[in-house]
């Protein structure tokens, strides 16, 4: 069912709007391995060699909240680890990055995992090694999200299963949700209930066959701002003013563009977070995902291990 344009928001959080501060995010953490390599293989069988090959942070929540942190922002993260090695490397990296976590421990012990591979021209091709499943909303550690939810000033909840409660929580609170589609293709019903609670709403343009449209009717739908990136093509916004649309910052000497999007997206909440207008925060966003795809990591100069 979609959301009625004039239903109420910011209802009964138990926290006033004018005490909350700080973000919430909901969302996966992962250990990834990125191998880096001239082109994407081909489907036959062959060898090829890496130009380079770490290990480091994944997971689209991760990327959110260490580069949301790394703009000086207070962020707390909800996410699923596990109780391995790899679930102990993405606490370490996301708490020294400034990051206070609220872990809820993976199902079957074992932290998300993913192997990257990546080309020059920033194309990938991911595969899940591990992914966690459904975690219990009831205990202290869904408490502890309630109260982090009902404090912050901002709300963003990612693709993912174990995120679906927090997204309940805070429709059913009355609460603006910041939401990433990512690669959406206008029809997954997996992206449904994000789709539909999302009052700020981000994806990419690379499998929307329609971007605008898609764009105009989330607006007619009661979204606040539609943001719709195209990756070195830069990026589309819309709000009730009209269509923004501003060009993607050139860089000669990109590293690694996992977490692009998180980037931008970080980017552009702190510009919004300090009053600037949406033209603004889109080249903020820009900027600060010019800055992360210069060095490995999901943030500049975090968490990268090499073997």
């Amino acid at each position: 069912m979609e959301r009625v344009t004039d239903a109420p928001r910011e209802t009964s959080s138990g926290t006033s709007p004018r005490d909350r501060e700080g973000i919430f995010v909901a969302g996966p953490a992962s250990w990834n391995r990125i191998v880096q390599l001239d082109a994407l293989p081909d489907p036959t069988p062959h060898a090829v060699l890496a130009r380079d090959s770490y290990d480091t942070v994944g997971g689209t929540s991760a990327g959110k909240a260490l580069n949301l942190a790394a703009l000086g922002r207070p962020v707390t993260l909800r996410t699923v680890l596990g109780a391995d090695d790899d679930g102990a490397r993405v606490r370490s990296v996301l708490e020294s990055g400034g990051v206070r976590l609220l872990v809820e421990p993976s199902p079957d012990g074992r932290t998300e995992s993913h192997l990257n591979l990546m080309d020059r021209d920033g194309g990938r091709v991911s595969v899940y090694l591990r992914a966690p499943g459904e975690v219990a909303a009831s205990g202290a550690g869904w408490d502890a999200a309630v109260a982090a939810l009902d404090a912050a000033a901002v709300v963003v909840v990612d693709l993912a299963v174990p995120a679906l409660p927090v997204l309940d929580l805070a429709v059913a609170r009355g609460r603006e949700v910041w939401v990433d589609l990512h690669d959406y293709d206008g029809a997954a019903d997996f992206h449904r209930p994000w789709v539909e609670a999302g009052t700020h709403v981000f994806l990419s343009s690379d499998r929307l066959p329609d971007h605008r449209a898609f764009m105009v009717a989330r607006l007619g739908a009661g979204a606040r701002l539609v943001v719709c990136t195209h990756g070195a093509r830069g990026a589309t916004a819309l709000t009730a003013e009209g269509f923004v649309d501003v060009p993607a910052q050139p860089v000669e000497d990109v590293v690694d563009t996992n977490g692009a999007g998180d980037a931008f997206f970080a980017g552009f909440l702190d510009a919004h977070l300090r009053g600037e207008p949406v033209e603004a925060a889109m080249r903020a966003g820009a900027a600060h995902a010019a800055r992360v795809v210069r060095s490995p990591g999901l943030a500049p100069l975090g968490g990268v291990e090499r073997g």
